[in-house]
């Protein structure tokens, strides 16, 4: 009776992990399918917020504008993502992640299309205004939304890859941009950055459901997806004071922040150097400076994959391989902006280019490791908020200024001390870690 009770327990065990075992592929695959869309989206959010960089010149003659002007307009959007990402992301946790972000990039491509018919400068920065208010949470959202269908084991990766996406549509849109310029003029090259953001916002809205990613959602380390239970359990949610009441975490925030500033001198202003040093036209120093965008984007997604595996067993290795990160790039662009043009150079600035922003994923990584899972929209909102404020937003604007001061080369060859606090910062995150981890713990504890 009682083999036949075992066996009769082991044949139900088995009924049950065969629908498990056959669901695991179709989730894997969708969570794939996630990523690829919302990477796509994320490449049209910075094909429509750097575009500009590739017409400055045009752009500038034909709206008789300075380059601290032109510098604003690019601030402009990245200030109000700094500005809105952490209210937006607050809300986008209640509202629900992927009507937020199918709401954002609908609004931020129907400003794109309004910037192109503006017709002077106080128009122009009302738009990229609007431009910015759309995009004020995509990447914290989308990047919370991407994370919740994989395990924390790939995180970094992750995390550097989606974050890669704004070197890669910076790139695009710098390279299409100054080409579309050439041939139809500046305002052709934003009303076609707005058509394809609308374009893929639909097929997002098609795929993508609030349903479908709460049934393929993985809660955390060794925990069963929502599709192996039956009734999913709602964890307390942990206070908002949370997001800045650990060390290590605060820490991240602002090594981020300003390690992302050379990333954003280099995706705004190498467009208007290879011009200007180079003696390039639009279409060309446009072209030149997307290869380095393309380094810049490369570089943090090998970073990031770098930075998993050496830190297969202890996670504080990940501050390290920021912190290394920071320091060749520093280097590298250092002599770079003071040597004569030619290929020492530029050989130079690749090098600088491919690590800028290599410590973006491994300081996202911390912080989804440090934070509470209910609050991690949140939490990367923050993160998105240190990034621009320290560095999207601050970036182009102060070099535009010192450049109108110094001359542009003069400004890029300052731009890299910045490296220095942002290592400071990511040493102390990685002393502080084990502190935050027993932080989290208590956190989590408590809100049971």
């Amino acid at each position: 009776m009682a083999l036949m009770t075992t066996r009769q327990g082991d044949a139900e065990d088995a009924g049950e992990a065969a629908p498990a075992a056959s669901a695991r592929p179709r989730r894997k695959l969708y969570a794939w399918l996630v990523f690829a869309l919302a990477f796509a989206l994320l490449l049209s959010d910075y094909m429509s917020r750097q575009v500009l960089a590739a017409v400055f010149v045009p752009l500038g003659q034909e709206l008789h504008l300075d380059k601290a002007q032109q510098g604003s307009l690019i601030s402009v959007v990245a200030l109000m993502v700094g500005v809105l990402t952490l209210p937006v992301s607050i809300l986008a946790d209640r509202w629900g992640r992927v009507r937020s972000l199918v709401l954002m990039a609908v609004l931020w491509s129907v400003a794109t299309l309004a910037c192109a018919f503006a017709q002077n400068y106080e128009q122009l920065l009302a738009a990229r205004f609007v431009v910015g208010v759309g995009e004020a949470a995509y990447g914290s959202v989308g990047i919370a939304l991407v994370l919740s269908l994989f395990a924390p084991r790939v995180h970094a990766a992750l995390s550097a890859s989606f974050m890669a996406g704004g070197s890669f549509g910076t790139m695009v849109g710098t390279g299409l941009g100054g080409l579309i310029a050439v041939h139809f003029g500046w305002r052709w090259s934003l009303g076609a950055m707005a058509v394809l953001g609308l374009l893929l916002v639909a097929v997002f809205k098609l795929v993508v459901t609030e349903a479908r990613v709460a049934r393929n959602q993985v809660d955390g380390p060794g925990a069963a997806p929502s599709w192996e239970r039956a009734e999913p359990r709602r964890a307390a949610r942990a206070p908002l004071s949370s997001l800045f009441t650990n060390p290590p975490v605060l820490c991240a925030y602002l090594g981020s922040g300003l390690q992302m500033f050379m990333a954003a001198v280099m995706l705004t202003w190498l467009p208007t150097y290879f011009k200007e040093a180079y003696h390039l036209p639009v279409d060309r120093a446009g072209g030149s400076a997307a290869l380095f965008v393309l380094l810049v984007g490369s570089g943090m997604i090998v970073c990031g994959f770098a930075a998993d595996r050496c830190s297969i067993g202890d996670g504080t290795r990940k501050w390290t391989a920021g912190i290394v990160y920071c320091v060749v790039a520093f280097v590298a662009l250092m002599v770079a902006f003071r040597l004569p043009t030619g290929t020492a150079q530029l050989v130079l600035m690749g090098v600088g280019a491919f690590f800028a922003a290599g410590s973006s994923g491994t300081a996202a990584a911390m912080v989804a490791s440090l934070t509470h899972r209910t609050v991690q929209a949140s939490a990367m909102g923050t993160l998105t908020l240190a990034n621009n404020l320290l560095g999207l937003a601050l970036a182009p604007i102060l070099i535009g200024a010192l450049a109108d001061g110094l001359g542009l080369v003069g400004a890029l060859g300052l731009a890299p001390l910045v490296y220095v606090p942002a290592v400071l910062f990511m040493v102390l995150g990685k002393r502080l870690h084990p502190h935050g981890l027993a932080r989290l713990r208590a956190l989590t504890e408590g809100a049971r």
